[in-house]
C-alpha cells in the first residue's frame, strides 16, 4: 500500500465515520447500550480494517461500512417502533434498591457488586443506602435514584403545605406505552383499568389506542402523553 492510497484510506474513513454517526443518531453516543456498544466496535473494526488491511480495496471498505450504518439504524427504527424488540435489544431497566434494601438477586442478575453500586450512588450524592427509596439501573449502565423524603432538596410541598398530597409515596410506573396497557404493571399498582380508562377519557383522549405513554405518578396522578 502506498502513501498516497494510506492517506486517501484515512480522510475517507474519517469523512465517512463521521456522516454515518451523524445519521446513526445521538443516542450511539450517549446512551450505550448492548446493542449500540457492539455497534460502535463493529464499525470501528470495519474502519480500522478499511485503513489497514491492503487486501480490502476502497469500494469494499466504503460498502462493509455503509452497509452496517444502514442496518443500525434500521434496527434503531424497530427499536422505537416494537416494545418487544426493544426488550429483546436493550433489555429492561432494574430496580435494584427498594426502601432503603438492596436486592440481592437483582444486583447478580446485571452482575453488579456491592462497592460497584455504592460508587454508583455516589455520583448522585447518595451516600448512605438506607436514603435510598428506589434505584434502577438503566439499560445504559447509569442508575437513576430517588431519596426517601427527608433526604430529598425542599420542595413546593415542603414550603407550602397547601402543595401537599396525600396520596402515598410510589415510584413512578409506566401503565400504557404504545396505546396497550401494561397489565404487569398494573396488576403490582393495584390499579383499576377503568380508572385509568376515565382519567384518559377526562383528559380529552376517546381510548386507551389514543395514548401515546401514561404514567402513575409519585402522587397517585396518572401522567398521560397523546399519541
Amino acid at each position: 500500500m502506498s502513501l498516497t492510497e494510506l492517506i486517501v484510506r484515512i480522510a475517507c474513513t474519517f469523512l465517512i465515520l463521521l456522516l454515518l454517526t451523524r445519521i446513526m443518531g445521538r443516542k450511539e453516543l450517549r446512551q450505550l447500550t448492548y446493542f449500540n456498544f457492539v455497534s460502535g466496535i463493529a464499525i470501528g473494526s470495519i474502519g480500522a480494517d478499511f485503513i489497514l488491511s491492503a487486501d480490502v480495496n476502497i469500494r469494499n471498505g466504503i460498502i462493509a461500512m455503509t452497509g452496517w450504518a444502514v442496518f443500525t439504524v434500521t434496527m434503531g427504527w424497530i427499536d422505537i417502533k416494537s416494545k418487544n424488540v426493544r426488550k429483546v435489544i436493550e433489555g429492561d431497566p432494574v430496580l435494584v434498591i427498594k426502601n432503603g434494601q438492596i436486592l440481592r438477586q437483582a444486583l447478580q442478575r446485571v452482575r453488579l457488586d456491592v462497592d460497584a453500586l455504592k460508587a454508583l450512588l455516589r455520583q448522585k450524592n447518595a451516600f448512605a443506602i438506607s436514603e435510598v427509596e428506589f434505584a434502577i439501573l438503566e439499560t445504559d449502565g447509569n442508575l437513576s435514584v430517588m431519596k426517601k423524603e427527608h433526604k430529598q432538596t425542599a420542595s413546593k410541598e415542603d414550603i407550602n403545605p397547601a402543595f401537599t398530597s396525600a396520596a402515598p409515596a410510589i415510584l413512578p410506573t409506566e401503565v400504557v406505552s404504545d396505546g396497550k396497557l401494561n397489565r404487569k404493571n398494573i396488576a403490582k399498582l393495584n390499579v383499576k383499568e377503568h380508572w385509568i380508562e376515565e382519567q384518559v377519557h377526562q383528559s380529552g383522549l376517546s381510548s386507551i389506542s389514543d395514548v401515546f405513554y401514561a404514567e402513575l405518578q409519585k402522587d397517585g396522578t396518572l401522567y398521560i402523553a397523546q399519541k
